[in-house]
C-alpha cells in the first residue's frame, strides 16, 4: 500500500481528498495535516510515500514546506494539489521536487489518473539494480508525467467538465443546472449535460427536492 498524508487547511477540501484517495486501490490516507508546520512533524513522525500538497496553507506556502522536507531529509514524493496557475508557480514547484501537478478544481477520475500513474512509476523502478538504457528511464518518466485523454462524449471539455464539478464541490447543499451553468458561465442545458455525465460517472448524485406544487427540482450534489 501506498501511504498518503494530506495537507489542506480547508476542512471540507481535506475530507473530500481523504474520501477520494481511499477510493484508489493500492492507496491509504495515514493522516491528514491542515498547516505546513504540522504536515512536517506528521512527516518526522511517521514518513509517507506520498504527500497531496495543498500550497496556499495558513503558515507557509506549500513550496517552503517542499523545502523543509528535503532540508529535514524527509524523502516523500509530492503532489501539488492547488488553484495557483502562475507559471512562475510550476517552475518552483518543478525546482522543489513535486512530481505532479494538480489545479484545483477537479473530479476524482482525474485525481485517480495521477494516482495510478505515480503506483505505475513506483512499481517500474522498484527493486535494487540498474537500468537497462535511457529507453527504460525514459518510460519510467514518461509513465509518472504523462497525460493520458479522458474519454470524453462528443462536444465536451475537459475544462469545462472540472468547472462543472467545482462548482459541485463548493456547494455543501447541491446545485440545480441552472446554477451550475450561471456559476460556471454555460447553458442550463449545457450544465445539465455535464452534470449528468458526472452522474453516470460516479462523480455526483441528483437529488430531488420538493417545494411547491408539480415536479420536484433535481439538485446536484458531488458523491
Amino acid at each position: 500500500m501506498i501511504s498518503v498524508l494530506i495537507v489542506e487547511d480547508e476542512e471540507l477540501t481535506a475530507e473530500a481528498n481523504r474520501l477520494y484517495v481511499e477510493r484508489v486501490p493500492g492507496f491509504r490516507v495515514a493522516g491528514v495535516a491542515r498547516s505546513g508546520g504540522e504536515a512536517v512533524r506528521a512527516l518526522r513522525r511517521e514518513p509517507v510515500d506520498l504527500v497531496l500538497l495543498d500550497l496556499y496553507l495558513p503558515d507557509m506556502h506549500g513550496l517552503d514546506v517542499c523545502r523543509a522536507m528535503r532540508a529535514a531529509g524527509l524523502p516523500s514524493d509530492v503532489i501539488a494539489v492547488t488553484s495557483a496557475r502562475d507559471l512562475s508557480v510550476v517552475r518552483s514547484a518543478v525546482s522543489a521536487g513535486v512530481v505532479q501537478y494538480l489545479l484545483k478544481p477537479f473530479t476524482f477520475a482525474l485525481l485517480q489518473e495521477k494516482l495510478e500513474r505515480y503506483a505505475a512509476f513506483r512499481s517500474s523502478i522498484s527493486g535494487p539494480g540498474e537500468v537497462s538504457g535511457q529507453g527504460e528511464v525514459d518510460r519510467a518518466l514518461s509513465t509518472l508525467r504523462g497525460t493520458a485523454r479522458p474519454h470524453l462524449p462528443k462536444g465536451m471539455t475537459a475544462d469545462t467538465l472540472e468547472a462543472v464539478a467545482g462548482a459541485l464541490r463548493d456547494a455543501a447543499d447541491g446545485l440545480s443546472a441552472q446554477a451550475v451553468g450561471a456559476a460556471v458561465g454555460v447553458s442550463r442545458v449545457t450544465a445539465r449535460r455535464y452534470l449528468e455525465h458526472l452522474v453516470d460517472t460516479g462523480v455526483a448524485r441528483r437529488v430531488p427536492r420538493y417545494g411547491g406544487p408539480g415536479r420536484p427540482e433535481l439538485r446536484y450534489t458531488i458523491a
